[in-house]
């Protein structure tokens, strides 16, 4: 079978923290089964929570721990991608109880951003295993939702896999919140032995939270066949999220593309179709050869009924998917990802709207990085040209970004940039040469305004061929 190479996580991760006799009475131990009231009754004052990511965020711990607002301060939570409004910040609309510390936003964690209640946490999404084990000093109770535990003692954590094995190792205090309806995947470190759980929670039987396809607008489309153009049999795909990448996957399903691959952050409705289409084989990557490897997995029914335990399908941790030298040990690997807008040196601002915190860093830089470094890999940086605002059309090319936007990708890292206008390659390219480049993938409306700021700036000098 294709999964056969899958490791399956030790019963005992807490290397350092356990050993000898300790170690012995931790995989004696059976976890405690008790309320989500009893399990919200063991935050103290002061301590620090881990509430994981996406999907995997708990629930009815949630609302009992909002319930004890008034016995608690200085209590501060991390989470990641909020599927849906947690209890602990729309009851402590002042944050006089609860401090939240978010590693990327979801459309919720932004709105509560702007409110003030919810902090970003700047970050390459593959290197968070590292600032657990490293660098945050603490983390007294992990809440993480999980399937119900199996005949063999094993909780499994589902298609989010990120850093939640480094959250269990490094966590004084693990509960598991289960979730019925979560899809039970194969993966490394995704099954949880009941040895490492210190307490269980009933978690509501309710379906997993769907993220709806975006679809692509007819500047999304044009875009998109340009890059699908690009793409070689054999290549190893990286597809970000949004109505760009997946039309790039929607026109490859049409293409006469062979032999593709996946190693991606996140796998989403897009590539999962690809897979269904017979257009993925793995059969050429370097590593998980025969595998779809992911992080985590975001999307509709389909898409967590295709993973359920499908041993086509390999869930890692970020560490292991999004670290460049780990990307370029495929070769050919294809990096498709979004900005927001593009200054003519090739910066990309793609997680910020001035001072405004958007989204995230994730993992754009690092697949970009990753992609260049693969022998015949290749990175796309997409936009469309223009965007409106209030009924006003303004150009997401610019001349200089918005003042405060977060640079994701640097100028020396742009490989490709593709607007409906073109594709252009900038690496090896003078800053007169790519300010050219981009200045022909702008609007045309905007390309003699961006001609002469260049110009007046000296980007491109006057006597410049």
């Amino acid at each position: 079978m294709p999964g056969s190479a899958v490791q399956v996580r030790s019963p005992l991760p807490f290397a350092g923290r356990l050993d000898g006799v300790l170690g012995a009475v931790a995989m004696a131990k059976n976890a405690h089964v008790i309320s989500a009231e009893e399990a919200a009754a063991l935050v103290k004052p002061g301590d620090w929570l881990d509430f994981g990511a996406c999907f995997n965020q708990p629930d009815v711990f949630d609302r009992a721990l909002a319930a004890r607002k008034d016995t608690l301060r200085d209590v501060r939570i991390r989470n990641c991608l909020s599927m849906k409004p947690r209890a602990f910040l729309e009851q402590d609309p002042e944050g006089a109880h609860f401090a939240c510390y978010n590693w990327h936003f979801s459309g919720y964690d932004r709105r509560k951003h702007d409110q003030g209640l919810v902090n970003y946490l700047p970050c390459h999404l593959g290197e968070i295993p590292d600032y657990y084990r490293r660098f945050i000093p603490r983390t007294d109770i992990a809440v993480l939702r999980a399937a119900p535990m199996d005949a063999e003692g094993y909780f499994n954590l589902g298609p989010v896999n990120v850093w939640h094995p480094a959250i269990i190792e490094t966590a004084k205090t693990l509960i598991i919140e289960t979730l019925p309806d979560m899809p039970r995947v194969v993966g490394t470190h995704v099954r949880v032995h009941r040895s490492q759980v210190d307490y269980v929670i009933e978690g509501d039987d309710v379906p997993t939270p769907e993220l709806p396809n975006a679809e692509a607008s007819e500047v999304g489309r044009a875009v998109a066949a340009l890059i699908a153009e690009q793409i070689e049999d054999g290549s190893c795909l990286q597809v970000g999220i949004g109505g760009m990448p997946n039309a790039v996957t929607a026109l490859l399903q049409q293409s006469s593309v062979r032999d593709l691959g996946i190693h991606t952050e996140m796998l989403n409705e897009g590539l999962v179709e690809l897979y269904l289409s017979g257009r993925i084989s793995g059969a050429r990557k370097a590593f998980d050869q025969g595998l779809v490897t992911y992080s985590f997995a975001l999307g509709s029914r389909r898409l967590y009924d295709t993973l359920r335990d499908n041993d086509d399908f390999i869930v890692r941790p970020v560490d292991e998917t999004n670290m460049p030298d780990i990307i370029a040990r495929n070769d050919r690997a294809v990096a498709i990802n979004n900005t927001t807008q593009i200054d003519l040196q090739g910066q990309a601002a793609s997680e910020s709207d001035g001072h405004r915190h958007i989204s995230g860093t994730g993992g754009q830089a690092q697949f970009v990085r990753g992609a260049y470094a693969s022998k015949g890999g290749k990175s796309f940086i997409c936009l469309a040209s223009t965007y409106e605002r209030k009924g006003v059309r303004k150009s997401r090319i610019v001349l200089n970004l918005t003042a405060g936007n977060i640079v994701t990708t640097a100028r020396s890292d742009q490989m490709y940039v593709v607007t409906e206008y073109g594709i252009a390659n900038l690496k090896g390219l003078s800053v007169a040469e790519r300010a050219r480049a981009i200045i022909g993938l702008a609007h045309p409306d905007y390309r003699e305004d961006l001609s002469r700021e260049a110009r007046d700036h000296g980007l491109v000098p006057r006597h410049f061929l």
